[in-house]
């Protein structure tokens, strides 16, 4: 994680420049709110968004993450501008991370679902928020677009993000081409879990929390730490590793409660 524990307590006292943020019923919802900019991604906006993510991991009561955005676009990438060393005047009071924020590890620690509820186009860099979530729920209408080669520049550290879950040939046709694809098309691509009507994308997203919540948060956050960890175990430790960590699971409250609840023929009352 990027911040420490007592930075993470102040949570709720900070003011944030370019996020909304809602925790309620074990949902933590993370809005961009940089309409007027097109949710493009500035320095500032990278630590918010980071230190929301190592709230919500942080936090046992917190079983998941939905971030969604406003305006006409879900996020345009980065704010060249102000990597370029312009400066960003803001009324955000979140502390500077322990070191240095890279949006394409900061979901690495979160291991808690999280769902991208996309309502808008996604560009560039945008790729990387929503390569991070563990699903993606998309309006039909939105598309999805790399345009860097047609800069002059190429999406290294998205096509990285990308070939974490889609195939290799996929994500360089994919890159090169500078292709626009729609939702559906993003679907069988494997970057959107799915596609859906865009009058049905607030309750689709419901639904799936609403679904993953009838089951373990601990055995789902262990499973997630896991499913990290292996990128970098070799493949030899790997089983030995796993065993390790189901030993830990079964030591966990949430395992004892599910199987008085499955003894007792009833519903688990999960404790995270």
């Amino acid at each position: 994680m990027l911040y420490l524990a007592d930075q993470l307590q102040k949570f709720k006292e900070q003011t944030f420049a370019y996020l909304l943020t809602e925790e309620k019923d074990h949902l933590l919802t993370i809005t961009l709110n940089r309409p007027e900019k097109k949710n493009a991604l500035s320095p500032v906006f990278f630590r918010e968004l980071a230190y929301a993510l190592d709230y919500a991991a942080y936090k046992k009561e917190i079983w998941g993450v939905v971030i969604a955005a406003n305006g006409d676009v879900f996020c345009a990438g980065a704010d060249l501008k102000s990597f370029a060393g312009q400066p960003e005047e803001t009324n955000s009071t979140v502390p500077v991370a322990e070191r240095e924020v890279a949006i394409g590890n900061m979901f690495n620690h979160l291991h808690k679902p999280c769902i991208a509820k996309v309502h808008a186009p996604v560009y560039a860099g945008g790729f990387l928020l929503i390569c991070g979530c563990t699903h993606v729920i998309a309006a039909s209408h939105t598309t999805f677009s790399l345009p860097e080669v047609k800069r002059g520049i190429f999406p290294f550290q998205v096509m990285n993000s990308m070939l974490q879950i889609m195939s290799p040939r996929t994500v360089l046709d994919f890159c090169m081409r500078a292709r626009s694809v729609n939702a559906a098309e993003a679907e069988k691509m494997g970057l959107v879990s799915k596609a859906v009507p865009a009058e049905k994308l607030e309750q689709e997203v419901n639904d799936l929390v609403a679904e993953i919540f009838q089951y373990s948060p601990s055995g789902i956050r262990l499973g997630l730490e896991a499913f990290d960890n292996l990128k970098t175990i070799p493949a030899a430790e790997a089983h030995n590793y796993l065993k390790q960590m189901l030993g830990e699971a079964l030591q966990t409250e949430d395992a004892a409660e599910g199987l008085q609840a499955f003894i007792e023929k009833r519903k688990p009352e999960w404790k995270g």
